[in-house]
């Protein structure tokens, strides 16, 4: 445009309102272009209708009140439209939930947050967070949903930082990222049982009075340790404890006592706290379980799949059934280890309830492209990235911040 406008002689020039015309036009155009390169390789986001309710009231980076339950609430619109990142700006982004890289068609599960009953969640505000735990240091602890919390943190720091890779082995599942601006190391411990394990045939043997040293050994020196781990319990397994087999999970064995998968979570459970609370000073998290029951029109493995697009509302669904279960364990062992905590300081992070109403934000189909020859079952278990489960985050920067 300034080309153009060193053409023009001033005899010549145009009247005053065709030169504000031109400039409103090229102003329009480079917020376009801005707009465009913001948001993620499809082009099906950029044209969807948005909300035209406020995004958040609560000032990001903000505090909930003393007293606001975070964990109990709605999903309500949000109008601000924009994600926090998308699959182009986060290079994090585990292949299996890169649901806009592998074309969900909707975008509809991107535009909700969560509001407690109590109070406002404030917008998670990566410049605070890294702020707040300057020369500080967060593992994880877990599976494969541990590691999709910890990717959807990277994600969302990302906005202002990207982490250095420092970890001590190839292995993806045991990574250490450092933030070198804020000396801030963020670390992902792959223990799907929490407790010594190893596979036979088709049988897992679970030691469920030996914590694993894959994490126990790994977390001394962090400030923060999150864990999380329910789902792998569903699998066939032979109960070990004092070195000798106590009962089973699904094991077909004669003699051998069906204990079902409560006890061999509530045990591993138990050893995993008891291990922390006896020896690990910083704050320990407990999160709670994934739901396990979005699957419709049938089991994980025979054709079950998520394709709503809406959460639900708070009164249409209801945790019951494995959940439930799963959920109650967790609770009463995470109250019996805060009990018995010598220096650890213990919070439990209740995110079930909210999670159970979100059976939109699941890869579903889209964690690969359809005609890919892969063998690959519909994903009801993880989370889109973007999607509900940045609300972990949100939840995680104010269970951490200190009174």
């Amino acid at each position: 445009m300034r080309r153009l406008i060193q053409r023009v002689s001033p005899a010549a020039a145009p009247p005053l309102p065709a030169l504000l015309l031109v400039a409103a036009v090229g102003v329009l155009l480079v917020l376009a272009a801005r707009r465009s390169s913001f948001f993620d390789t499809t082009s099906a986001w950029s044209g969807a209708r948005r909300p035209s309710r406020a995004r958040n009231s609560t000032a990001a980076g903000g505090r909930v009140p003393k007293g606001c339950d975070l964990f109990r609430g709605e999903w309500v619109p949000d109008g601000g439209g924009a994600p926090y990142y998308t699959n182009r700006s986060c290079p994090h982004i585990q292949e299996h939930q890169n649901c806009l890289k592998y074309g969900r068609p909707d975008r509809g599960f991107l535009r909700w947050r969560w509001r407690p009953a109590g109070c406002d969640l404030p917008r998670f505000d990566a410049a605070a967070f890294l702020r707040s735990f300057r020369g500080r240091s967060l593992a994880f602890v877990g599976d494969s949903l541990a590691r999709n919390h910890m990717q959807s943190l990277m994600c969302l720091l990302s906005k202002v930082e990207y982490p250095k890779d420092i970890s001590k082995t190839a292995h993806s599942e045991f990574s250490t990222m450092l933030y070198e601006s804020h000396n801030f190391t963020v670390a992902i411990f792959w223990s799907p049982f929490l407790v010594k394990a190893n596979k036979s045939g088709d049988l897992w043997h679970l030691h469920l009075d030996e914590p694993d040293d894959a994490w126990l050994a790994g977390i001394a020196g962090f400030d923060y340790v999150v864990l999380s781990a329910a789902n792998w319990f569903t699998r066939p397994s032979m109960f070990i404890e004092a070195g000798r087999v106590v009962g089973c999970r699904i094991c077909l064995v004669p003699g051998v006592a069906d204990l079902t998968l409560r006890y061999s979570q509530r045990m591993a459970l138990r050893t995993a706290l008891r291990a922390l609370t006896g020896a690990f000073n910083g704050t320990v998290v407990l999160r709670t379980l994934s739901p396990t029951s979005h699957f419709e029109g049938g089991e994980w493995d025979k054709g079950g799949d998520c394709r709503r697009t809406r959460p639900y509302a708070a009164n249409e669904t209801r945790m019951a059934g494995l959940d439930l279960d799963m959920h109650t364990v967790q609770v009463e062992e995470f109250a019996r280890a805060k009990v018995a905590a010598a220096a650890a300081r213990m919070v439990l992070m209740d995110t079930t309830a909210a999670m159970l109403l979100r059976p939109d934000g699941h890869p579903s189909r889209y964690g690969h492209w359809a005609n890919q020859n892969v063998t690959l079952y519909n994903d009801c278990v993880h989370w889109c990235l973007p999607g509900p489960i940045d609300v972990w985050n949100e939840m995680l920067f104010q269970i951490l911040l200190p009174d």
